[in-house]
């Protein structure tokens, strides 16, 4: 049996998870232990867009409490290597300053040949790193320019779709 033609089609298809990356440890309050509401609010909209579609994100942010919780080194290296294997597609905010972590999964995640989203600041697109704006001519990559992550939350799914379907058929 077909489904009806007004059927609703998933919203990203052939995305079932996502790995969602960005600015952490450096964005803990030292006094707090705990990332400020503002630096929390792109991944939570991002977090809570995603899973209304069904979507897993793996986020380290959530996991590790937005500071609360911090794994020890050794653990979250691994786990967050493990969860980008895992991802359908990667999803980043490099940072400016640069967030060291986020550059290493963006370079696993490229090596991984994982379908890569990075949401960059609009009107600071020179501040990024040579390799940043250079890693779409090794892996596939769509640049997000953006001034507020919850106004561009249809831009940011249409470059996921079109990341995924430039993606080998055997990928």
């Amino acid at each position: 049996m077909t489904a009806p033609s007004n059927a609703p089609r998933p919203a990203l298809p052939g995305v079932n998870s996502i790995f969602l990356a960005g600015p952490f440890m450096g964005l803990v309050d030292s006094a707090t232990g705990r990332m400020p509401d503002a630096a929390c609010r792109p991944f939570t909209v991002l977090i809570e867009h995603f899973e209304q579609y069904g979507i897993q994100v793996y986020n380290a942010h959530r996991r590790e409490a937005w500071g609360e919780e911090v794994l020890a080194p050794a653990e979250c290296t691994a786990l967050d290597q493990k969860e980008i294997e895992n991802a359908d597609v990667f999803v980043a905010i490099p940072g400016i300053p640069p967030s060291p972590g986020t550059h290493i999964e963006m370079g696993w995640a490229s090596v991984l040949g994982k379908p890569i989203v990075l949401l960059m600041e609009e009107g600071r697109e020179e501040e990024y790193g040579y390799l940043v704006r250079g890693l779409g001519s090794v892996a596939t990559v769509e640049f997000v320019y953006v001034t507020d992550i919850a106004s561009a939350l249809a831009d940011i799914d249409a470059a996921i779709r079109r990341a995924v379907s430039r993606l080998p058929a055997s990928a």
